[in-house]
């Protein structure tokens, strides 16, 4: 009930002032991350007001704890490289096929978003075609986060190809004042139609076919020394989680999420964000409902939907604000200066676990550490105050 808990402009500063801070630190792994206009890192003294709020909530009532907790997140060499295979037809349509694997996450579409605009034609024109190793060989798995990474730069690669093979074609008609601005191919400052272009070139017998390749630079790591550099950059987030617990029977609901995601220049930002909640509440699973069980001679009993406990709709966070941080830009030239979004935000929900171990500290007033395993099921969370009160009582 206290309305000042919940100024959202309170959380922002907290939020985009731990980013920022994660951003600037002296350690090594910034140097090639967060480096274009960043908000000034706010001092920490925002989040002890925040849990100040939260405690004097707790105090309200004496079985219903809260608590807000902060959490931040931020080596198969061969895995790094992908193809794609792009080809332009005379009406002027697209079509691609990559290595990647669209499975719900927004793959294709980026993908595609990417290629429509190096060509400098309408998304519409652009058909993808289902991932096969007859049209784009040896692909790279699609996972680490990497296959926007991977793929759309392939693809970009096989665009640049066409690309330049179109603007030799044209400088052959038009002489050497041939550009490509703004989507747009010009020939001494008049505006060329796509399919015009295409028609001209396919009658000159230009190719309009390439295959694409992309392979991440920079990256190498010898497993047996435990040295290089496996990473080519580092995405960072921040969040604060509110959580409500009934000591009385462990039961506990995720009253409110704030989640600040670094993504670089999003490709996507409606995808990016449904990326992001879909990674939380995984992580929120993993960490709290998600319980593998083992019986006697070693069979797991937790093997299907009805043991194994996943999220559901029901177990989101009550008030879920999700927001990226526009103002990041990555520093390496990944595709369009984007980040790699979806694995990462898995980690925030990190801030839900320590929120329920605050909560259940706060029965024996934080003097006593919870040792709270993971998952904090209901059973474990009930177990833990009732051996706090215990050990406070003793």
């Amino acid at each position: 009930n206290d309305p000042t808990f919940h100024d959202p402009d309170v959380v922002e500063q907290t939020l985009r002032g731990f980013l920022g801070a994660l951003a600037s630190t002296s350690s090594p792994l910034p140097t090639n991350s967060v480096d274009t206009p960043r908000p000034a890192p706010s001092t920490d003294q925002a989040f002890l007001d925040l849990q100040d709020k939260v405690e004097r909530l707790a105090l309200r009532n004496q079985e219903l704890e809260a608590r807000l907790v902060r959490s931040t997140d931020s080596t198969t060499y061969r895995y790094n490289q992908a193809g794609a295979l792009v080809h332009v037809y005379r009406d002027g349509s697209v079509h691609l096929n990559h290595g990647g694997t669209e499975m719900g996450q927004g793959l294709n579409t980026k993908v595609a978003q990417v290629l429509a605009e190096a060509l400098g034609v309408p998304l519409d024109r652009v058909a993808i075609t289902a991932t096969a190793t007859d049209k784009v060989p040896n692909t790279s798995a699609t996972a680490a986060s990497s296959g926007s990474d991977l793929n759309a730069m392939a693809a970009l690669d096989a665009a640049e190809q066409i690309k330049a093979r179109l603007k030799e074609h044209l400088v052959a008609l038009h002489g050497r004042q041939v550009a490509f601005e703004n989507g747009h191919w010009v020939a001494s400052g008049r505006l060329l139609e796509w399919c015009s272009v295409v028609e001209s070139a396919y009658m000159a017998r230009v190719s309009l076919s390439a295959a694409g390749f992309y392979a991440t630079p920079e990256i190498h790591w010898d497993r047996a020394a435990g040295r290089g550099k496996p990473f080519y950059y580092y995405a960072y987030g921040a969040a604060c989680s509110e959580v409500a617990v009934d000591t009385l029977t462990g039961e506990y609901r995720v009253e409110r999420v704030d989640i600040l995601h670094d993504v670089g220049r999003s490709l996507n930002p409606a995808i990016d964000r449904g990326q992001i909640e879909g990674g939380f509440v995984q992580g929120m699973g993993w960490l709290t409902t998600e319980e593998l069980v083992w019986d006697g001679e070693g069979r797991l009993r937790t093997h299907a939907p009805s043991t194994y406990k996943i999220p559901l709709a029901s177990d989101l966070p009550r008030d879920f604000r999700v927001r990226i941080a526009e103002w990041s830009e990555n520093s390496k030239r990944t595709v369009k200066r984007s980040k790699a979004v979806g694995e990462p935000p898995f980690m925030l929900a990190i801030s839900v676990l320590e929120a329920l171990s605050m909560a259940v500290a706060s029965v024996a007033d934080y003097r006593i550490c919870p040792r709270l395993d993971a998952p904090a099921t209901p059973e474990r969370v009930l177990m833990a105050a009732e051996r706090l009160r215990r050990e406070a009582g003793a």
